[in-house]
């Protein structure tokens, strides 16, 4: 088992940065590649970031692409996302989740464990 807290998220306005936190407790956190989620109001979930277990690669959404940064502290075993330029849009809850396959997938199915979420919301 892995319990996965999330941290970090608020209000913000447009422009504006949040760096999200998600610390690990459990199993060895080098097993998992970790991801981020987010799901808007009305809005399935939707991949944001993946990080490979050593740190090594990295995958984004094209709607982040440029403005978030995943990384990760193994030592720590903690996985951070940081948001710049935060636009209305980011407006979510945002999950991280840890993968025990693949390098770093994508898609929801792919992640054994989900944190509860955090909310960020970005105003106009």
């Amino acid at each position: 088992q892995v319990q996965l807290v999330e941290s970090g998220g608020g209000l913000v306005q447009a422009g504006g940065s949040l760096r999200l936190s998600c610390a690990a407790s459990g199993r060895t956190f080098t097993s998992y590649a970790m991801g981020w989620f987010r799901q808007a109001p009305g809005k399935e979930r939707e991949f944001v970031a993946v990080i490979s277990r050593s740190g090594s690669m990295t995958y984004y959404a094209d709607s982040v692409k440029g403005r978030f940064t995943i990384s990760r502290d193994n030592a720590k075993n903690t996985v951070y996302l940081q948001m710049n330029i935060l636009k209305p849009e980011d407006t979510a809850v945002y999950y991280c989740a840890a993968a025990s396959v693949g390098v770093g997938p994508r898609t929801q199915r792919a992640y054994d464990y989900w944190g509860q979420g955090t909310q960020v919301t970005v105003s106009s």
